[in-house]
């Protein structure tokens, strides 16, 4: 009799762990809000308009997933005062088999395998609205599935003022090179980074040049940063994170979660433990940051950037190479993804084939970009030697 218990036992063990199993593969709600295509009308000083149109993609195979609730708000900001500035942002059901309500009332909607799309539209008015540098759009929208009953938030950074290309004119001398730091709007996901190169650099640039970009930049063009609130600290973020300088961008649990995120868990823990015994019995400090990756390095934790970025944690750019490559392509200008401090510290991510990057370190020990809110994240580099 006890035998025979015991085999039962077994067996509903073994059929929950099979059930708990089943459970961890299934992709819960997962619907995705994209970042949209906007178009950005500012001709009118006193009035802007920004649309754009977010898709609502079901990531599921099989599943239906329900978005009953789908909101925006935006937070301006600007060089000077909001007194007297108004917004109104409207989101517009866009769904190809149900009309919009008049009324502007977002009902409960069904995405299934196809996706279906929501407009928003963002209105400014005032009496002078150029000092006005971006809008921080947040698209808040419930998901209603296998998962349960999901909140979840789409983040936006739209740029509502461009320099001019004449804006940048004040080049520096060094023993290698002339450089100029080259002024952008801020930049964002609506910015592929060759259009970029066309717009602000190619007016200066002459054959043999080297155009650098800031690696912050090229990762905010890729869509690559994300909201606290979004990490999800688990057992080793909130862990290792104490054993970190308090200056490091891996100090806080979001931080580090966000390399676990990247990497693994495994390989975060495994870095972690014998970066310490090489530090510890080898004199070998830095170990953690060669076994966990080439990401470890570059996440810039909350304030590591310019607003409204201070507020997120940003990755490190993907795939730097390819990026650099298709600007050289399209441009002509060799290229290179660097990561340059006040420190007199240069890290060269990525360059063009050719390009020499002890020449690039030497040109660059000085930041020309700078490090606070300069929004020079472009540096023509004319060698002169």
């Amino acid at each position: 009799m006890g035998i025979g218990l015991a085999i039962i036992a077994l067996l509903i063990g073994l059929i929950v762990l099979a059930i708990e199993w089943q459970y961890r593969q299934r992709p819960g709600n997962d619907l995705e809000v994209t970042a949209g295509n906007w178009t950005i009308q500012t001709d009118d000083p006193s009035h802007y308009r920004a649309i754009g149109t977010l898709a609502l993609i079901n990531r599921t195979k099989h599943l239906e997933i329900m978005v009953p609730e789908l909101t925006a708000e935006v937070t301006l900001l600007s060089k000077g005062s909001l007194k007297g500035v108004q917004s109104q942002i409207r989101v517009i059901p866009r769904h190809y088999d149900a009309p919009a309500r008049p009324d502007g009332y977002w009902f409960a909607y069904i995405v299934k395998r196809k996706p279906t799309e929501a407009e928003i539209v963002l209105d400014l008015a005032g009496e002078d609205l150029s000092e006005l540098q971006s809008a921080w759009i947040r698209v808040r929208y419930v998901t209603y599935g296998p998962g349960g009953r999901i909140p979840n938030m789409r983040h936006i950074v739209l740029p509502l003022k461009f320099p001019k290309v004449e804006d940048s004119k004040q080049w520096r001398s060094t023993p290698q090179a002339d450089i100029l730091p080259i002024r952008t709007h801020l930049l964002s996901h609506i910015d592929p980074p060759v259009e970029i190169i066309k717009r602000y650099v190619l007016p200066h640039a002459k054959p043999g040049d080297v155009i650098t970009i800031g690696e912050t930049p090229v990762a905010l063009m890729q869509g690559r940063f994300r909201y606290p609130l979004d990490v999800h600290p688990g057992w080793v973020a909130r862990r290792i994170c104490y054993f970190f300088m308090p200056t490091s961008s891996l100090a806080t649990a979001c931080g580090m979660q966000s390399l676990v995120d990247l990497v693994g868990p495994w390989r975060v823990l495994m870095a972690f433990i014998l970066g310490a015994l090489a530090k510890k019995f080898l004199n070998k400090p830095g170990m953690f940051y060669q076994l966990a990756g080439e990401q470890a390095r570059l996440i810039d934790d909350v304030t590591g950037t310019l607003p409204p970025y201070d507020q997120f944690i940003v990755l490190g750019p993907e795939n730097p190479q390819e990026v650099v490559d298709q600007i050289q392509k399209e441009t002509g200008l060799a290229a290179a993804i660097v990561d340059v401090n006040d420190l007199k510290a240069v890290k060269i991510l990525a360059a063009s084939p050719g390009v020499s990057r002890t020449f690039l370190e030497q040109a660059l020990i000085t930041n020309p970009a700078g490090n606070a809110d300069e929004q020079t994240p472009l540096v023509l580099i004319r060698p002169t030697a």
